[in-house]
C-alpha cells in the first residue's frame, strides 16, 4: 500500500495492546493545514495515518507507538483509549467548515488501510469506532456522513441491524444500561443516545430514546450474545 511519511514528533509508549481502530475527521480546511497541525509539537495532537481526499495515505506515527489522537474518553472499558488503538485522521472541513461527503477514492483508501489494520492486529468490528463513540460528549467525528456501511460489507466494521426484532420493553434508564454494556459511556445520557444514534441511525440525531433506537441496540446486543460479534 502507498503511503508517504511524514513523521509527527507527538507520541509515547503504549500501555496497551492495540485492540480499537478510531475514524476522525480532521475538522480543518484543508489537507496540508490538517498535516502540519499533526506535525507540530507544539499541537500536542497527532495520527498513525491521515488519508486525504484523493485517496493519499500519509503516515505519521508508526503502530507500535502512541498517537495523540482520542483525547479524554471511553470504550467498552478502556479509558486509555490512546494506548488501545490506531487513529486514522480523514481529511473533511467538518461541521465546522462546511462538512461535505467523503469522495469515493477516499473511503477506498480508508476501507483499504481499515481493512489491512484489523486484520494485522484482529481487531473486532465491534471495536472499530468513531470519535463520537469514544467521546460523546466532546466529539463529532467523523461524522453522520461517513459511510460505515461500506467498511460493514467489507466485515470491518460493524453493520446498522435489520429492525426485525420489534421494539423490546425497556425504559430509557434500560436503554441507557444496555447502551453502557454496549461499550459507551452513558455519564451524560442525550450525549450517548445522539452518538449512538449518530453511528447507528444517522438520518435522526435527536437524542430521544425511541422505539427505532430500542430496536437497533438490542439486535446488537442479541449479535453480541449469540457470537455474532464480540
Amino acid at each position: 500500500m502507498d503511503m508517504i511519511w511524514t513523521p509527527s514528533p507527538n507520541f509515547d509508549e503504549r500501555k496497551l495492546p492495540v485492540s480499537i481502530l478510531v475514524m476522525h475527521y480532521t475538522g480543518m480546511k484543508d489537507a496540508a493545514s490538517a498535516i502540519n497541525w499533526l506535525a507540530n509539537p507544539d499541537a500536542k495532537v497527532s495520527a498513525h495515518y491521515v488519508v486525504t481526499e484523493d485517496g493519499q495515505i500519509v503516515n505519521m506515527v508508526k503502530e507500535e507507538n502512541r498517537a495523540w489522537h482520542a483525547g479524554r474518553g471511553y470504550w467498552r472499558g478502556i479509558e486509555d483509549v490512546n494506548s488501545a488503538s490506531i487513529g486514522i485522521e480523514i481529511v473533511n472541513p467538518g461541521h465546522e467548515w462546511g462538512y461535505v461527503p467523503f469522495p469515493e477514492e477516499q473511503m477506498d483508501a480508508v476501507t483499504r488501510l481499515a481493512h489491512d489494520i484489523v486484520k494485522r492486529h484482529a481487531i473486532v468490528p465491534t471495536n472499530v469506532i468513531g470519535h463520537s463513540d469514544l467521546a460523546p460528549s466532546r466529539k463529532q467525528d467523523p461524522g453522520e456522513l461517513f459511510d460505515w456501511d461500506r467498511l460493514a460489507r467489507h466485515g470491518i466494521a460493524l453493520k446498522k441491524p435489520p429492525l426485525n426484532l420489534g421494539e423490546p420493553p425497556w425504559t430509557d434508564g434500560g436503554f441507557m444500561l444496555a447502551l453502557e454494556r454496549f461499550g459507551y459511556d452513558i455519564t451524560a445520557e442525550k450525549d450517548a443516545v445522539v452518538a449512538f444514534q449518530r453511528r447507528f441511525r444517522p438520518k435522526n440525531i435527536d437524542g430521544v430514546i425511541d422505539g427505532e433506537c430500542r430496536a437497533l441496540l438490542l439486535s446488537l446486543m442479541l449479535d453480541r450474545e449469540r457470537g455474532i460479534t464480540k
